[in-house]
Parts: C-alpha cells; structure tokens; sequence
C-alpha cells in the first residue's frame, strides 16, 4: 500500500473526499484511507495499492486537480495525523457534565448528536428556558442515562 497526494482546488477539499468515497464505494476499488490534514489547503491524500487506482477514483471529479506523480513517505504526513476515537458512547436523552468551556460543570440533557462534526447539541437543565448549545464531543462526559432514571 502507497499514499499519494492528489491536488484539488482549494476549500474544495472535503468535497473531492466526497466523491472519491462514492466513486471508490460504487465501483469496489482498494482505497484504504483518505487523509484530509486540517491547515493544509489544496491537497489530499490517499491510501491505496497502486496510483491507477486512485486515478480511476478521481476520474471525473470537479475540484480534483491532479496526482502527484510520486509516492509519499508516511514519515512525512505522520505529524498531521492524530488519533481518533472510533467509538461514541453518548446517546440522545443521555444526562451529560460539561467538562470544558464557559458552561464547565453544568448538567445538560442530549437533545442531538452529530458524529461527522463530533459535535453534540444539549439543553442546559438548571437554565429557566432550554436553550439549545452545541459543544464537541470530548467536552462533554455521560453521569447517567435516560433509562437508568
């Protein structure tokens, strides 16, 4: 497996993500990983068995620009990657501690979850009107759930 750089246009670049994990899905092709480094505008880059692979992943998709013709090393795209935690165990209705911000160690009740953002909206409980607050993920830790009530 190799990780090339695909040029796309820049501020484009989640789109290009997009439709490479269409083409890539639809037409049953080895991609492997596609890396998208938050502060590097106009590249991508992705993990597959060969370039022709990636090529015919990016065939026809506005915004991707080209392939760079070599091959790059992981050691030098190793400092843009971090760990992702895989698995969120907070469901809606959950009872919640925010752990940081301005609202640290208030009780909140989860009213949405958006996994792709890694956000998640939450009513504050002791507030006298319930105002919707969107807090990431990791600001927040579950105390109980609604069916342990």
């Amino acid at each position: 497996m190799s990780i090339y750089a695909l040029r796309t246009t820049a501020n484009r670049e989640d789109q290009v993500m997009d439709f490479i994990i269409s083409h890539a899905e639809k037409k049953g092709l080895n991609i492997y990983s596609i890396i998208r480094p938050h502060g590097l505008r106009g590249y991508i880059f992705i993990e597959a068995d060969s370039p022709k692979t990636i090529e015919e992943a990016f065939q026809g998709v506005p915004y991707a620009r080209g392939l760079l013709p070599s091959e790059v090393p992981y050691k030098e795209i190793e400092h843009m990657l971090e760990q992702v935690k895989t698995q969120v165990n907070i469901q809606k209705n959950d009872i919640v501690e925010i752990i940081s911000g301005p609202f640290i160690r208030e009780k909140a009740k989860v009213t949405r979850i958006n996994q792709q953002k890694e956000e998640v909206v939450v009513e504050l409980l002791e507030a006298a009107v319930p105002i919707p607050i969107t807090v990431k993920l990791d600001s927040v830790k579950v105390i109980r759930r609604e069916k342990d009530e």
